[in-house]
């Protein structure tokens, strides 16, 4: 009796062990609780680090020029002191500066897009003499830096006359030549690739022509392409500053250029007044700073699930 006892005993006292290891580390493909607490912490150790700059960005936005002297005000301000934004409104001229950044950006990725879709699509369904030397040299172009290619292009645009508006990004754009189209290019011929040629060649069957096979056909299954495609483009021309100075001058302006000039123009704009209150401070630059990536983030917001879902269907998991 007293063998029988120890016997159940030690199966209870294994099942209990075998149910403690499969609570802890998981079991069969289940994950344990020491697994999903590491995940998670380190899932919030990696947020809290992307989040820390926009955090500290808004809480410091809405400070008056006492709370950031005073020690006792660290995260939360006494008060929402919306001053900050009235004169960074001011310096930034948000609205015409908001419009013109749309305008120098929104029109080049949408070109960049449509021809780098065109040119990925050749290269993954048409035979032609030196198809992989010219798509070697077409991915060539994305190694080569910006800087490199800079000053001859200055010239070039200078002398036809391109320098001062949109023509200087929207014509290289249309061009295939545009900011980090060969990416875009690539990412649209290992697209198109996957795309069975049974589907096409049924339409072919019934009589479409190329045209028509790119636009019914193919086009609507590179959705998720089209979207990874314009977001990334759209976001690199509306951060591009340097060559945005460089082609632009002063005929045309972004957010980014302004939020470079910041100082000099707040400076500008409230010399005439010495007190404390009107004199720049660590308030109205991140006030300034919150202006010019709110447009971003509301886009991104707007066209998340589009993006999640592209990012998901197009295997493209960015730079």
């Amino acid at each position: 009796m007293e063998g029988r006892l120890s016997i159940e005993q030690k199966k209870k006292l294994k099942a209990r062990v075998n149910k403690s290891k499969r609570f802890l580390f998981g079991m069969q493909g289940k994950e344990g609780v020491l697994l999903k607490t590491f995940v998670y912490v380190l899932l919030i150790c990696i947020g809290f680090v992307y989040l820390y700059p926009l955090i500290y960005m808004v809480s410091f936005s809405f400070k008056s020029l006492e709370d950031l002297l005073s020690p006792l005000v660290n995260w939360i301000p006494s008060q929402f002191y919306f001053d900050n934004y009235l004169r960074a409104n001011n310096v930034l001229s948000f609205l015409p500066t908001l419009m013109q950044s749309f305008y120098v950006t929104v029109l080049p990725a949408l070109a960049q897009t449509a021809v780098a879709g065109v040119i990925g699509y050749g290269f993954a369904r048409f035979d032609f003499p030196l198809k992989r030397t010219l798509f070697v040299l077409v991915l060539a172009t994305f190694v080569v830096p910006p800087q490199v290619t800079m000053i001859p292009r200055y010239v070039f645009f200078n002398e036809l006359g391109l320098l001062g508006n949109i023509q200087a990004f929207l014509i290289p754009a249309v061009l295939g030549q545009g900011l980090n189209s060969a990416i875009f290019i690539l990412i649209f011929y290992q697209f198109f690739k996957m795309i069975p040629k049974s589907l096409e060649e049924a339409a072919q069957l019934d009589g479409a022509g190329v045209v028509r096979v790119f636009t019914t056909i193919a086009i609507p299954m590179a959705v998720p392409a089209i979207i990874i495609s314009f977001l990334f483009s759209f976001v690199w021309y509306w951060n591009e500053t340097y060559l945005a100075s460089l082609y632009f001058g002063n005929q045309l302006s972004t957010l980014p250029l302004e939020l470079q000039r910041f100082v000099a123009t707040f400076n500008q704009l409230y010399s005439g007044n010495d007190s404390g209150a009107n004199s720049i401070n660590e308030g109205v630059r991140m006030a300034g700073t919150v202006l010019s990536i709110l447009p971003l983030l509301l886009v991104y917001f707007l066209t998340q699930k589009w993006f999640v879902e592209g990012v998901d269907r197009s295997g493209i998991t960015g730079e």
